[in-house]
């Protein structure tokens, strides 16, 4: 009598950002979350992280979850092996293109407060005059002058403006320069340029190729613009409670906030 084969997977990768999404206050991830995700890799899933933020902004994410696997950064420009603590794949940003596209959007709207953040697993956040850090528990370096944002390569840079609001910020910089660099909105007072064709669906797919994994696998948690990419990429987009409109008009289903445990509430009706 040959046995009944194991019931197929809802998903076989579980992609999650990280603020506003899987973090709660103070870069925490709730105990109820953390046992759904544990539950769905014991049924075999796997969980990915697809953050903005930059590898050396995330590892104290990564090891207090204890986490293992790959993990997609700097908005898609990395792609890091956890385990191994290196990266197997990061996209700098032509330093020259960064400074031109700033000098266009000020040409435009005045002048713009800019911070950096730098290539590498050990790298800096640079942060240039004006500009003001929203997560003072993050590290970061302040700089006296723009131009020592460029003193190392760089995979991204973060705009804010003293007037603008972060949704006519990131209107007006992808009508000026939107056909030379990517412009997304990554949270609040976080509009950022990255590279030409780099965002979190380019590292998320280069990440599940490695992983042997297709988007029809793919279940993707978010709150921000700059998961859009990630949701079209993903068979099924599921955005928190508290997500940005645009996010929510895309999305295949809205749960609770990510301070509500929404992760945790798809996750157990999927695998619980």
């Amino acid at each position: 009598m040959t046995s009944a084969p194991p019931p197929a997977l809802p998903y076989a990768l579980i992609a999650t950002d990280l603020d506003g999404t899987l973090l709660q206050a103070g870069d925490t991830v709730s105990a109820r979350s953390y046992e759904a995700l544990a539950t769905a890799r014991a049924a075999g899933a796997q969980h990915i992280i697809v953050t903005g933020r930059p590898v050396p902004q995330v590892r104290h994410v990564l090891d207090r979850l204890g986490y293992t696997g790959l993990a997609v950064c700097g908005q898609g420009a990395q792609v890091y092996d956890a385990a191994r603590g290196r990266l197997l794949r990061s996209v700098s940003m032509d330093r020259e293109l960064a400074e031109v596209a700033l000098g266009k959007i000020e040409a435009e709207i005045g002048e713009v407060y800019a911070a950096v953040n730098q290539e590498g697993v050990d790298a800096e956040m640079l942060i240039g005059p004006g500009y003001r850090m929203w997560h003072p528990h993050l590290p970061t370096v302040r700089v006296p002058r723009r131009c020592d944002l460029w003193s190392a390569p760089i995979n991204k840079v973060l705009l804010q403006h003293p007037e603008l609001d972060d949704d006519e910020l990131t209107r007006v910089a992808r009508s000026v320069v939107g056909h030379l660099v990517n412009v997304t909105m990554a949270g609040e007072h976080t509009v950022e340029l990255q590279p030409p064709g780099i965002d979190k669906a380019s590292g998320l797919a280069r990440a599940a190729d490695i992983l042997g994994v297709s988007p029809s696998g793919t279940i993707a948690f978010g709150d921000m613009p700059n998961d859009i990419p990630m949701f079209a990429w993903s068979a099924h987009g599921v955005a928190m409670a508290n997500a940005h409109r645009e996010l929510v008009a895309v999305a295949d289903e809205v749960t609770l906030s990510n301070e509500a445990d929404g992760i945790a509430v798809v996750l157990e009706r999927l695998f619980g």
